[in-house]
Formats: structure tokens, sequence, C-alpha cells
């Protein structure tokens, strides 16, 4: 049967400190945490072009199977990839807990390494990675395509299994305001529950953005586009936030993002609000400009997955025209994004749910941990910089490891 647990801070941390990697699924909110355990059922695996436009009705099929049966957890919880024909990774769980936001005090949860120590290997290089933002650009000044976004990894390999848990913590402590999550990925029939089992795949990352939201009639999406990295000097960091939210690069990039979300929300809603000017968000390693979308859906019966599918992927995680971004990221990425720029989250069987940006985030299997990182290339992008944002952008993983000085090729961040 749904446990269900007080919404305070005290019971937020103790499902914190309950989450055991292989076996659950953890996400925390501005609004709640919740902590679900074991898999009643798995979404069958669906592969091919219409896998993100029928996933709203699957898993609505699969959570009516779920109350028909008597069985106390009407909501599905996990992640959608990327890519729009791959398969999603979503159960129904044997049990779900629920609490409010995460809250922390100071002698709470003291942070510790995740790991002892990481070899540390950058794909693309570098130089690599310049070279492509430099090959996006000369497609820009072509005029079919306005904005494209090129991502990098970086693959750690750890002298001992990595504290999944343990990374867990270090990320909620410093993302309360944000979204941070932890799916298990591990394939079907392989059984661990524990962060070191052979097999086992996590997915793990604080995310500041929020895809979709809905809560009966209501909806709120929160697009971020246009970063800059924190300093740690309080002038310049004050700075960096005037200097981006006065870029008309970044603000056109923004605009353009906010444009797509509200084009794709629109034929769902009575009504969307939508803000002038966008405003200032910051994690503890960026700025970024943020808008605030909230409206009224016309038919509440409507599903935050369905919004969410309707949304994904947005400019600001692949680029625009979606279609042509699209073929080139998969021309000039050395690597499958898998999770990374897709979304996490849960739904219910009333299709409310929260659905956040699977971005700041990391692969973990055993020893190997593999982090992502993208940068938005408009006209007027430089290579360098590009390359700076992204390693700026990793910055929440690697602290949250214990790396608390640059690692990436000698550069030094922002």
């Amino acid at each position: 049967m749904l446990k269900q647990v007080a919404g305070s801070a005290a019971s937020a941390t103790a499902l914190l400190e309950a989450y055991q990697a292989g076996s659950a699924f953890f996400f925390s909110s501005p609004k709640r945490t919740l902590l679900a355990e074991g898999e009643w059922a798995r979404l069958p695996e669906y592969e091919g072009p219409d896998a993100l436009r029928s996933l709203a009705r699957r898993v609505a099929e699969l959570l009516a199977s779920a109350e028909r049966s008597g069985h106390g957890t009407s909501v599905a919880v996990g992640a959608v990839p990327f890519d729009h024909t791959k398969p999603a990774q979503l159960v129904v769980p044997q049990t779900l807990q629920w609490a409010g936001p995460l809250e922390f005090t100071p002698d709470v949860l003291a942070e510790q390494n995740a790991a002892s120590a990481f070899e540390i290997r950058e794909i693309p290089a570098p130089a690599e990675y310049e070279e492509g933002v430099n090959r996006i650009l000369a497609r820009l000044q072509q005029g079919d395509i306005q904005k494209v976004v090129l991502a990098r990894s970086l693959h750690l390999t750890s002298s001992d299994s990595v504290n999944i848990h343990q990374l867990l913590r270090n990320l909620a402590r410093h993302n309360t305001r944000g979204y941070t999550f932890a799916a298990n990925l591990t394939p079907k029939g392989v059984r661990s529950a524990a962060a070191d089992s052979e097999g086992s795949r996590t997915l793990i990352g604080a995310s500041p953005e929020l895809l979709v939201a809905k809560t009966g009639p209501y909806i709120m999406a929160n697009p971020l586009a246009g970063s800059a990295a924190r300093s740690d000097d309080p002038r310049e960091d004050e700075r960096r936030a005037a200097s981006l939210l006065a870029s008309a690069k970044d603000r056109h990039e923004h605009a353009v993002v906010v444009e797509a979300v509200v084009e794709a929300l629109r034929p769902y809603c009575k009504h969307l609000d939508v803000p002038r000017e966008p405003s200032l968000v910051q994690t503890n390693t960026m700025w970024h400009l943020s808008t605030e979308i909230n409206g009224e859906l016309i038919d509440p019966s409507t599903s935050s997955l369905q919004l969410a599918a309707a949304l994904h992927p947005t400019p600001a995680v692949c680029g625009t025209p979606v279609d042509q971004a699209r073929a080139v990221i998969q021309e000039l990425e050395p690597f499958d994004r898998g999770f990374f720029t897709g979304m996490v989250g849960w739904c219910d069987a009333n299709g409310d749910g929260e659905w956040a940006v699977t971005i700041r985030c990391a692969e973990v299997e055993g020893r190997v941990i593999r982090l992502f990182a993208g940068a938005g290339i408009v006209l007027g992008s430089n290579p360098e910089a590009e390359l700076l944002e992204t390693s700026a952008k990793f910055r929440t993983m690697l602290l949250a490891m214990g790396l608390n000085q640059p690692v990436l090729a000698g550069r030094k961040e922002g």
C-alpha cells in the first residue's frame, strides 16, 4: 500500500537517508520530496518514431492497470531519453513516500567525498569541441539553423566504487531550490540494491530547470537559456549577473526558447501568463536567464507527461529548428547523450506531475561516472567561451564529488 510521510523538513531528510541505489528513485523539488522503492511494474520498452508521442498514453494504461489491480501506488517515476525514438525508463514502484521540500542546517548531513580519486578523460578533447563550435557557426551563417546545443562528456574512473548515496546527499545539500534526482537505470532482470552492485546503473543530478509541472488544471514551465559562471568574488559575481541580464546575445537565445515553449503549450491552455522580461536565477555554480510561465489547461485531464512530450526537446537543450539541430548534434557529438537533456520526474493517474530537464547530471556505473554538459551555439558565440561554459556547468557534479579545483585540460573556469 501507498505509504504517506508528513511534509516536514525532517521527513524529507529521512527520505534522502532512506534512498538505496539500484532499487529506488529519488526526486526533490522546491515543493516536495519523493522516494519510490522497488518495482511493481515497468513500462514495456518501446522504440521507434512514435515512442515519445505515445508515451503519455502508454503510461496512462500502465497506471490504470495498477489502479484496477488495487495496487496502492498509481504513480510512474523515472526518466525519458534525449532521443525521441528511444525507450523511456519508467516504473510503477512498490511503495512511494512523500514529504515537503528538503531543508538543511549546517550540522546536518556533512559532506563527504563520494569516491577517493579519479582518472579523467574528456570526450571530445577541448580542441575538438572548439572545432565543433566553429563548424556550427559556419552552418549558422547559412541561415537554415538558428541555434545548436553542443555537448561534451567527462569520463571519470574511480579507484573504488562510487558512493552514489553520498553523491546524492552532496548534490541535494546545495540544490534545495532546484530538482535533485537519482533514477535507477539498471537493466531489467539485474537485481542490485547497493551502490557498488555489479551491473547497477544510476542517473543522478541536480537540475535547475523545470520542463513542466501540473497540478489539477494549472501548469508551470520554467525555461532557462543564457548562462554565466559564478565567481567566488562577490563584486565580480554581481558584475557577471548584471552582464548576463544585459547581454543581447543571451537575451535573444533565451527569447527563442521561451517562444518555443509558449508555442508548444498554447494549444493545451485557456491562457498563458508569460513575463515580458527574463529574470535571473542562480545555482551554486551558474547564473541563468529564467522565465516562469504559468497557465490553465483547457482540459484538466491532460497529463503532465503529455505536456512534457510536447515540449521535449526545447531549444534550450537541442537547438532550433529542432530537427535540423538534432541532425547536427548526431553528426558532431562523439557519444550518445542517453538520458542527458532528456527529462526526469513523476506522473500520477490524474496526470499531475513534475518533469525536470535532465541537466547537471551524470550516469554512474560501478567505478565509472559519465558527466555531461552543453552550451547553446548561436551567431556571436565564441568557441573558447562556450568550452569554458561547459566546464563551469560540470562543476555542479565535480564539486559534489569533492573535486574542488579546476581539472579540465589545465583550463581555469570562468
